[in-house]
């Protein structure tokens, strides 16, 4: 109503339909619609209909009970499988509330309830909610109170690999013409560690193309990360083979006066922020291109690297999940 009166005073002014199209964010058929029934009712010819149509089968108790048993998911409701088709959910309205609705009809209901047609994903049945629980509510205090006492970075850690063979994303294309990226086919990547601090912002990475990561690639990165700052480190790491071997438990030993080690609950990479900095330079960087050469592909890493080196409030930006935390 009030865009309709706005838009009358508008044309009042001599103000042109496209302009008043633009600022309220309308078409211009619906100005001259308007403007019409203004011109034959009066400001009675504005108000909006309510409207027409049959009302919904479904009451508003019955769509809230049907949202309620979407979300828990097919398998508490006694279907198979863990996502839902269409006629799962025509079989379960009917059988529910004793309404029948067209299968093709599902999809509009859905997205007229606020869901929408979204690829799943996997979640591993390894993960251990109680500890995931302890780490948030028991040991994320315990590494901040520590991290203010020492004065010292708060450093989660990953490693990314970067594969010269390229990686594919979604782009605009002409329907019936997938598009095509080159690639040489080689099946090499460039591997880097990665560290980001939870205060700062702050990214230490360093490349290694020379094999497999280990135990004593992951010294030396750390060691050259020990060398470029005097504060203390706490390190969070997650539960790979050479971040929790032997020798890596001796090294931390030796630096238990600068480093104290954490280690993330198995499963958890949705803790780890910096996982969200390799998909960023990844997406930004890396998705789509083509590397003839491995020395074309680690240059490129190697520059998208130093670029994200100096957007630190980007970097900071990825830790809003444990700032939320800090906030409660």
């Amino acid at each position: 109503m009030a865009k309709r009166i706005m838009a009358i005073l508008a044309i009042g002014d001599g103000v042109l339909y496209s302009v008043i199209a633009t600022t309220l964010n309308i078409c211009e058929e619906s100005i001259r619609l308007w403007l019409n029934a203004f011109l034959l009712k009066g400001v009675q010819g504005l108000k909006a209909k309510k409207p027409s149509g049959k009302p919904s089968k479904l009451t508003k108790s019955q769509k809230k009970e049907l949202d309620k048993i979407i979300t828990e998911g097919p398998s508490k409701a006694g279907f198979p499988g863990a996502c839902w088709r269409s006629p799962m959910i025509q079989h379960l309205i009917y059988e529910r509330f004793g309404v029948q609705y067209s299968v093709h009809y599902i999809s509009q209901l859905l997205k007229n309830m606020g869901f929408s047609y979204q690829k799943a994903k996997f979640v591993a049945d390894h993960k251990d909610p109680e500890k995931r629980k302890k780490w948030l509510e028991e040991k994320w205090p315990e590494i901040i109170k520590l991290a203010e006492e020492k004065n010292a970075y708060i450093l989660f850690g990953d490693e990314a690999s970067f594969p010269q063979w390229g990686s594919l994303s979604y782009t605009w294309a002409k329907k019936g013409q997938q598009p095509v990226v080159q690639t040489s086919g080689t099946r090499k990547g460039y591997k880097v560690f990665g560290l980001i601090d939870y205060f700062s912002g702050r990214f230490f990475c360093k490349g290694h193309d020379k094999g497999r990561l280990n135990s004593e690639s992951y010294e030396a990165f750390l060691t050259e990360v020990l060398s470029k700052t005097r504060k203390h480190i706490i390190l969070i790491q997650d539960g790979a083979s050479y971040h929790t071997s032997k020798a890596m438990k001796n090294f931390f030993d030796r630096k238990a006066y600068r480093l104290t080690v954490y280690d993330l609950p198995s499963y958890s990479p949705d803790y780890n922020p910096i996982e969200k900095l390799w998909k960023k330079i990844k997406e930004k960087e890396i998705h789509l291109q083509y590397f003839p050469t491995f020395d074309s592909l680690k240059n490129k890493v190697e520059e998208a690297l130093l670029h994200f080196q100096d957007l630190k409030n980007e970097v900071l930006s990825l830790f809003g999940f444990y700032n939320k935390l800090a906030v409660k």
